[in-house]
């Protein structure tokens, strides 16, 4: 039954029925339209392009209930009215917010034309942290509507750590059990990986929770989700996963992606140019630099890659995980250089020390 199920759903979500019963909610049902993303999972996505009178419109299937839906609305609509460029939320013909076809959740929203954020170009980055400062300020006192879900997470960081920090230790005792060819790269690599878990979590043992301003967060924000059109303007787009949380949440998790990549690995010029070009927005305080600093020396990867190897060990592909870990662990090195020269660097600016 549940992949009946699916079957049908998937069928609902084919271009010619959304465009008999979705777009003409929105007097759109002579546009072309063409899908161009589909997940069919769980949380089943999709997200279509629409061309109608020389215009261009981005249809989204939302993944979850009214009320969140209702909060990523009005996170939308706030940032919009704070002169943040998002693409509004189109009312429908009827002047809703959003459409309900068979229990499925549709936004319409203007087409952003343009390129994606370059990790390779610094200007890009420059104005993407500037940008997400922006964000955060005007943020601070964002009220989602009545009827939204209340999203809020402000996770404690050093609790995340500490578990994670667990899971390296089995997966430690896993790989002497084992002894394949994953487990013996995993040892081979585990010491640097558990010194960069240990001072992170030392790092993160000394936080003040009070002290770490909070907003509201995109906590997606990387390159795919940041768009720059032709007169260079930048847009941001998919706040599916928005929700209140500690700005530096946003910060840590937008320069992760950024410096793990090969040409920029671990470019501690890079991160603080980023961090100061943020705080010609919004300064930021020690406890906040020292969540940043823990949120970067923990080994993401490492610990992710072999957490869902062992739990999956019997029946997944060895080979696949194998070459996985083995690009992981080519920066072991510079991300260890990083995070202690980045420590000297945030102990000097405060002229304190870190643990």
């Amino acid at each position: 039954m549940p992949n009946k199920a699916k079957k049908y759903t998937t069928g609902l979500l084919s271009e010619e029925n959304v465009k008999k019963y979705v777009l003409p909610e929105y007097n759109l049902q002579n546009a072309d339209i063409c899908q161009i993303k589909f997940k069919d999972t769980d949380k089943q996505r999709a997200v279509y392009k629409v061309d109608y009178n020389n215009k261009i419109y981005c249809l989204k299937k939302m993944y979850f209930s009214t009320n969140n839906l209702l909060f990523v609305y009005s996170a939308i609509e706030w940032l919009f009215r704070n002169n943040i460029n998002v693409p509004k939320v189109l009312k429908t013909k009827k002047n809703g917010r959003y459409v309900n076809y068979e229990n499925m959740l549709f936004i319409l929203t203007p087409w952003i034309e343009g390129e994606k954020c370059s990790y390779d170009n610094i200007e890009h980055i420059l104005s993407s942290t500037e940008n997400l400062a922006k964000m955060h300020t005007v943020s601070k006192n964002f009220k989602p509507i009545v009827g939204s879900e209340l999203r809020e997470d402000y996770s404690d960081l050093k609790v995340s750590i500490n578990k994670h920090f667990g899971h390296m230790l089995t997966c430690s005792n896993l790989a002497f059990k084992y002894e394949d060819k994953f487990s013996n790269l995993f040892i081979k690599h585990f010491e640097e990986n558990i010194l960069l878990a240990r001072i992170s979590m030392e790092i993160c043992s000394n936080i003040n929770n009070n002290m770490l301003t909070k907003s509201l967060c995109h906590l997606d924000y990387v390159n795919k989700n940041i768009i720059f059109d032709e007169f260079h303007n930048i847009w941001i787009i998919d706040f599916d996963k928005c929700s209140f949380d500690y700005c530096v949440h946003d910060i840590s998790y937008f320069l992760r992606r950024m410096l793990k990549r090969d040409n920029t690995m671990w470019d501690l010029e890079i991160a603080i140019n980023c961090l100061n070009n943020y705080e010609k927005i919004r300064p930021l305080n020690f406890d906040e630099y020292r969540y940043i600093l823990a949120y970067l020396a923990f080994p993401q990867k490492f610990w992710k890659i072999s957490r869902d190897y062992y739990n999956n060990i019997k029946k997944c592909n060895h080979n696949a995980f194998y070459s996985i870990l083995s690009s992981a662990v080519e920066k072991d090195k510079e991300q260890i250089d990083f995070v202690l020269r980045f420590k000297e660097y945030i102990e000097d600016k405060f002229d304190s020390k870190l643990c």
